[in-house]
């Protein structure tokens, strides 16, 4: 009972930063912002968290850990092919980011700042932690079914990794880009084009085989 309660009390905090993170930012939310809300003590919340941005790190990791669950009955089924795995999960991050919209441009704000850097090297590592192990499931898979050439899929996942983080650090810059009227949506099609030919090619899969964002979705952050 008492591990149930400290993760509900737990929640709690997380939830409140989180809404308050969304209505006037990181910076400019304070630990007492969240005491206020929650009607807490201060020993209360260090009981939990060590410091603000600790508090910042658990938003963003159960963020992520939200989005993999959400795409554990795509990963698990057993009649899907690899390719269309892949698609699944690249379009469930999407749609789960766009059902988000407020905290993600929140992140946003959090990732442009070098005072976090702390923070995105942390949560870079995590990402891949997690994610790794699930998509080179993915990549046996497609090599079984012959959709893929990859020799090894452990090395091959944690390449993808990469790649996919190496675009969301460029999917910031293109959306600040885009809100400031300094890019072209076509200049971000061709980008995330250039990204996917990269993702085919490391898996071995024909080209033109993976489609890894439809065009309402790109219009819906780039647009």
């Amino acid at each position: 009972m008492n591990a149930t309660l400290h993760t509900v009390r737990r929640e709690a905090f997380l939830d409140v930063a989180q809404r308050l993170i969304q209505a006037k930012g990181y910076e400019e939310m304070s630990i007492q912002d969240v005491l206020d809300d929650l009607e807490a003590s201060r020993g209360a919340f260090y009981h939990y968290f060590d410091s603000k941005q600790a508090l910042l790190e658990a938003v963003i990791e159960r963020f992520a850990d939200t989005a993999l669950a959400g795409l554990a009955p795509v990963l698990a089924d057993p009649n899907l092919p690899a390719l269309r795995k892949l698609e699944r999960v690249f379009a469930g991050i999407a749609r789960f980011k766009a059902e988000r919209k407020e905290l993600v441009l929140a992140i946003i704000q959090v990732w442009s700042s070098d005072s976090n850097a702390i923070v995105r090297e942390k949560l870079r590592r995590i990402t891949v932690t997690r994610m790794v192990p699930l998509l080179a499931a993915v990549v046996r898979q497609g090599v079984d079914e012959r959709a893929f050439t990859a020799i090894s899929p452990d090395e091959t996942a944690t390449v993808l990794v990469a790649l996919m983080q190496g675009f969301q650090e460029l999917a910031t810059d293109y959306f600040l880009a885009r809100q400031a009227g300094t890019m072209t949506f076509e200049e971000v099609q061709r980008s995330l084009a250039t990204f996917t030919m990269a993702f085919e090619r490391i898996l071995g899969a024909p080209k033109g085989s993976l489609e890894p964002m439809d065009e309402a979705t790109l219009r819906f952050w780039f647009g």
